[in-house]
């Protein structure tokens, strides 16, 4: 029978989940307004994005709050120590993406007065239609404790590598108007952000892996094969 004891402390790590899943969800939809305004000419969604920011670091700051409430009020198992470890290395990985948003619209807000590529301004539309899946997926598969889910966004990262490195190619092509120039080597800065996206996602991934595994595996690491069998304790 479960103790009145352990029923308030379930409850309790169910209120902890909940409060860093809504801080995924902050830091979504931080992403699509950055790339819709980067991509669309947006300025008022670029300042929403870049003001948004503090809601963002106060999500964050409260799921370190009752994270730490929780570990001073007993010593979890196994099993709940895991998640209280996972959701706080999730948690942090959700506070870059915010930053990265934000990023994201301070350069587009920084470059709105110089000449765009088209072909440039598309491949940067490719790579944030792969990573922003890629987000909800892993977040997906952390409420959902899918392990099969978290091991796909490896693969999906590869597409997001190969863009980024694609992205060299179409900023030299910009080379003969020094003002798309300038505007193209900004855009490069905005892959290599998007590109960190993509890895961040794979980081929460294998956050999911180790917590219903009870072993941590880099799912880039070809050293080790990955991880598929659960009930690590």
């Amino acid at each position: 029978m479960v103790t009145e004891t352990r029923r308030h402390w379930h409850d309790a790590l169910a209120s902890l989940e909940a409060l860093v899943l809504n801080m995924g969800g902050l830091a979504e939809q931080a992403l699509t307004g950055a790339v819709l305004a980067l991509v669309g000419g947006d300025l008022p969604m670029a300042e929403r994005v870049i003001e948004g920011d503090d809601q963002i670091d106060e999500a964050y700051l409260a799921v370190e709050r009752q994270a730490l409430e929780l570990l001073a009020l007993q010593t979890p198992v196994a099993v709940d120590l895991r998640l209280i470890s996972a959701i706080l290395h999730i948690n942090l990985h959700l506070e870059r993406v915010g930053d990265i948003a934000v990023n994201i619209a301070k350069i587009y807000r920084g470059t709105r007065h110089l000449p765009p590529n088209a072909t440039i301004v598309a491949h940067l539309q490719e790579m944030a239609d792969i990573v922003r899946p890629m987000m909800r997926q892993a977040l997906e598969a952390f409420a959902r404790r899918d392990l099969a889910l978290s091991l796909r966004l490896a693969g999906m990262d590869d597409r997001v590598d190969r863009l980024n490195r694609g992205m060299y190619r179409e900023v030299a092509k910009c080379a003969g108007n020094p003002l798309m120039l300038d505007w193209a080597i900004r855009m490069m800065v905005v892959s290599r952000q998007l590109e960190r996206l993509g890895d961040h996602a794979v980081d929460i991934a294998e956050q999911v892996a180790f917590l219903i595994t009870g072993q941590f595996r880099e799912f880039s690491d070809a050293s080790h094969p990955a991880v598929m069998e659960t009930g690590g304790r």
